[in-house]
């Protein structure tokens, strides 16, 4: 049976990846971002598409976009929300008005689509929606402070989301991929609101983003609470659960990039 499936930060990277891997047996990938550009780009690629630009830190866009899908479509059967932006600068370097901004996109910005999503879902009921973290969810990290923070806070309401909606058949997943190869460090923001633009040697080396977007949609269709994708570094999450001690010996010899 086909499926509605929206993907925010459709236009590069995982996003992109999930909306090729997604794209089969009838299924309509609205696609999501701020560069129209690339989402026409990615669209081409696709049997069936809906290009949707949107800035998810604007609240009237989003409540705008919803009710414009509401009306083409009726329903949204999978909502990944991928949109989000990474961080290179130590915290007391980081401006608070940088700070925000990655509080904005990666946080604020899922959650409230996600919100806006959640009645057609409700009226329909069922439905999957993800939240894009990261490994940097489950951990601090050098450099990545505000990254980290915005991250941890997606599992807290995702979790509780998940609780909430227990007895629905709408589910909710955390992905935290780890070292994938994108261009997530070279878009990073540095503290003053400068883009990094530099791929970081381990990103470089990390995991190939098809083999990742296949990981993830084999997660999200067995309504897998959480998705952790990437290499070695994953293992960083399991040393913090369950001996702590040596996850900090690592951590402090690990080079932030």
């Amino acid at each position: 049976m086909s499926k509605i499936i929206w993907i925010t930060g459709a236009g590069s990277g995982i996003g992109k990846e999930l909306a090729l891997a997604y794209a089969e047996n009838g299924n309509t990938i609205i696609l999501t971002g701020r560069k129209k550009a690339q989402l026409d780009e990615v669209a081409t690629l696709l049997p069936n598409s809906y290009v949707l630009p949107l800035d998810v830190t604007d609240e009237k866009a989003i409540a705008t976009a919803v009710a414009e899908i509401a009306d083409k479509y009726g329903c949204v059967d999978i909502l990944i929300n991928n949109a989000g932006v990474s961080q290179r600068a130590l915290a007391n370097e980081t401006s608070n008005e940088v700070g925000r901004q990655l509080m904005e996109v990666n946080f604020f910005g899922s959650v409230h689509l996600t919100k806006a999503v959640l009645p057609l879902m409700l009226k329909a009921g069922k439905g999957n929606i993800v939240g894009m973290s990261s490994a940097a969810g489950k951990f601090g990290f050098p450099l990545r402070s505000y990254y980290s923070a915005s991250k941890h806070a997606l599992h807290g309401f995702y979790e509780a989301l998940g609780l909430e909606l227990k007895d629905t058949n709408i589910h909710t997943t955390v992905v935290c991929p780890g070292r994938i190869k994108t261009d997530i460090s070279k878009n990073a923001l540095k503290g003053d609101g400068a883009v990094h633009s530099e791929m970081d040697p381990g990103q470089q080396k990390g995991v190939d983003v098809t083999v990742c977007a296949a990981k993830i949609k084999r997660g999200i269709a067995r309504n897998k609470s959480e998705i952790y994708v990437g290499g070695v570094e994953i293992l960083m999450i399991y040393f913090k659960r369950y001996t702590p001690w040596l996850f900090r010996f690592i951590a402090k010899r690990v080079s932030a990039k």
